[in-house]
């Protein structure tokens, strides 16, 4: 009966336990908060962005509204340090830098928390006003002339240093429970604030790195065996590239280059950029002119299939990766063409050089699709004839384009091409720009909405690979929709190419794809699990319901990043030659691929797309002068953690009442201790026994 008690009492105690809802104690004291956090980036001489304390800052939540909170903040507030949450509008170079100021003289703040809020929102830029100053066409020369503003939104905070982390909210959720807490426990008798418990954060973004990149990279690689350390990675990456026409396959012990192969090189860029990790949309900054670029591609793959004279040009389609960071990719290309090394001996073609090069057409920031510039540093034939191409068609078209003619040499935008004008300011280049007009460059908030882009689904009964008729009107998309202005100029840059590589007039009525435009935007700036993206894989395979790719260049050296991936499918998939006589079995090896294509059922196709490096010289060159500027230097620094959570910290006060509880509690317990120990044969009855202690038998 006494067992059968026992049992009976453990089962309901485990039944109870089962039932009951038990929670860590640090859960009900700190509420996590999902955001994205600046981090940490060094060049050869500066470090960049921002880090929290080693075990993470902690600060007073302030809801700022308008430039009196700023004030209040920085004038001796009543319960420091403080973490100001500040909507986009207020986020200001003149009220950061206050606040930078703050901390720096009197600890008074420890981190700023930006909330999502586009209210009154016309101008959020914090890339320079002359992004890539110092890696220009003329080197060190240029470096202080900052005539033309390519950027002239810009407020530079991109290339501030903060001693503190600034966290993005985006979440509306988020936000709302960040409000509400400084509402119940802040926002009242503000200045008898120290006297009571007041909500705060803490935001862990320690950043490993400090100084500088040489810095970095030196105690990186001081030898510790028994506990090596990364302070910091390069940016790296790799850059995509595709020819129109199949290169020759040649064994890699017979390469040589081919003084007779010419090419016309038509470049963009890949990557983007903003203050915070994780979130860089680019939709006007370099999307529109990598769109533009893939759209003529397609173009050009459709109504060039093949050479109608071996001796025709061919043309070098490229994405340069990690331009944002003075021309990363672009100048890794250069140094490699100059040794002979593009592409790598894995490519099994043979070796380029900027002699095969006839003429570089580099696509620019296209802010303004119906007006655009072409920049040159030398006349030469083709850019009159670029001129007057371009007319010609406009006008026969309608397609509403003007180009201006614009020969200079210093503050040229800031384009790839650059790198090559610095090893020869009269290497034949045309930079297609247009007027700087996009005032959230390099932030957050170039997206979809800042392109004015809106998603037809048109490709669920339309193949997005056909291209248009000229001659037809287009009742798909509107005539200022951004599908149609990157049509028009996608045509009309492909025509241009196409007469420049056959050497006769172009008399087709064919236009560019605003279709595959409007699929390739909704891919990049929407949702990765898109019909492009579906028709670019191998059959069957599936891909998962996810953001759309992120194109900040990264620190990986192996690991193909999510952009240049799904760029490097795309260059296969749109600018190759497909084979219907060729079966899935005989479609596994390069360059032949197999892709799902349009209506999933596959296709095998003659591709030529690559990868390259995008790894800058100067991590590779012994005793290499961080200061000199002639190559890119950026790293990025390592970290453990990036998150923000919520809590009440208790007042001055408080604290000084637990700890004194806690001191007299431990002293009395200390007291307690030493009498019962002294008089413990007294408290126990633990007296000496007079019996004898009987003596162990022996064996």
């Amino acid at each position: 009966m006494y067992l059968n008690r026992i049992l009976m009492y453990f089962l309901v105690c485990g039944f109870l336990s089962n039932s009951a809802y038990s929670q860590r104690t640090k859960d009900k004291m700190y509420s996590s908060i999902k955001g994205a956090s600046c981090f940490r980036r060094l060049n050869g001489t500066h470090s960049t962005g921002c880090s929290s304390t080693f075990s993470g800052s902690i600060g007073v939540l302030h809801h700022v509204r308008s430039n009196s909170d700023i004030e209040f903040l920085i004038n001796h507030p009543p319960s420091p340090p403080y973490a100001p949450i500040i909507p986009p509008s207020l986020f200001t170079r003149e009220n950061i830098l206050k606040l930078k100021q703050a901390a720096e003289d009197h600890k008074l703040i420890s981190a700023i928390i930006l909330i999502h809020n586009t209210t009154n929102l016309n101008v959020f830029s914090h890339e320079s006003q002359c992004p890539n100053q110092y890696s220009g066409a003329n080197g060190p020369d240029e470096s202080n002339n900052c005539a033309v503003k390519w950027n002239p939104f810009g407020t530079g905070l991109l290339l501030e240093d903060f001693p503190f982390p600034i966290y993005y909210i985006g979440d509306d959720g988020e936000i709302e429970k960040l409000i509400d807490c400084f509402e119940k426990f802040n926002n009242f008798d503000i200045e008898n604030q120290k006297y009571r418990s007041l909500c705060s954060i803490q935001v862990k973004a320690f950043m490993s790195a400090a100084v500088s990149s040489e810095v970095c990279i030196r105690r990186t690689q001081l030898l510790n065996n028994l506990n090596p350390v990364r302070y910091c990675d390069p940016l790296q990456g790799k850059n995509v590239y595709a020819t129109l026409f199949p290169r020759e396959n040649v064994a890699a012990d017979q390469r040589q280059v081919q003084p007779n192969e010419r090419f016309i090189l038509l470049s963009t860029r890949l990557d983007t950029t903003s203050l915070f990790d994780g979130i860089g949309p680019g939709a006007m900054d370099s999307l529109i002119s990598l769109t533009t670029l893939v759209s003529i591609g397609n173009f050009l793959a459709k109504v060039l299939s093949e050479r109608s004279d071996s001796n025709d040009r061919n043309v070098l389609f490229l994405a340069f990766n990690g331009e944002s960071y003075d021309y990363i990719g672009s100048q890794r290309f250069v140094y490699d063409l100059q040794r002979q090394a593009f592409p790598s001996s894995g490519a099994q073609t043979n070796p380029i050089t900027l002699e095969n090069i006839d003429l570089m057409i580099d696509l620019g920031t296209l802010d303004d699709l119906n007006n655009i510039e072409i920049y040159h540093t030398t006349n030469y034939p083709e850019v009159e004839q670029l001129m007057d191409k371009i007319r010609s068609y406009s006008r026969r078209f309608g397609l509403n384009i003007t180009a201006k003619n614009i020969l200079q040499r210093n503050n040229l935008p800031p384009v790839s091409a650059q790198s090559f004008l610095r090893e020869n300011i009269t290497f034949k280049s045309l930079i297609v720009q247009s007027e700087p007009k996009n005032t959230f460059y390099h932030s957050i908030y170039d997206d979809a909405v800042n392109i004015d882009f809106n998603y037809r689904n048109i490709s669920a009964t339309r193949d997005y690979t056909k291209l248009e008729n000229l001659n037809n009107v287009n009742n798909d998309y509107p005539n200022d929709s951004i599908q149609m202005r990157i049509r028009n100029i996608s045509t009309i840059l492909g025509i241009s190419i196409y007469e420049f590589v056959a050497n006769k007039s172009y008399i087709q009525g064919s236009a560019a794809s605003s279709i595959l435009i409007d699929e390739f935007l909704y891919c990049f700036l929407i949702t990765a699990d898109c019909p492009l993206f579906h028709a670019s894989v191998k059959h069957n395979i599936t891909i998962p319901n996810a953001p759309p790719p992120q194109r900040y260049i990264s620190v990986h050296s192996s690991y193909t990043h999510e952009a240049t991936g799904w760029t490097y499918r795309l260059f296969g998939l749109l600018f190759s030659q497909k084979f219907d006589e060729i079966s899935r079995e005989n479609c596994s090896h390069l360059p032949y691929y197999w892709f799902a294509g349009y209506n999933g059922l596959g296709e095998c196709r003659l591709t030529t797309q690559n990868f390259t490096s995008a790894f800058s010289p100067a991590f590779l060159l012994d005793d290499y002068d961080w200061s000199s500027g002639k190559y890119s230097t950026w790293t990025e620094s390592t970290w453990r953690e990036l998150s923000a959570r919520i809590f009440l910290r208790p007042s001055t006060a408080h604290e000084s009442l637990t700890l004194s509880i806690g001191v007299v509690v431990m002293t009395i317990s200390f007291v307690l201790i030493f009498l019962i120990n002294s008089r413990s044969d007294v408290l126990f009855n633990q007296e000496p026994s007079a019996m004898p202690i009987a003596t162990p038998t022996q064996c």
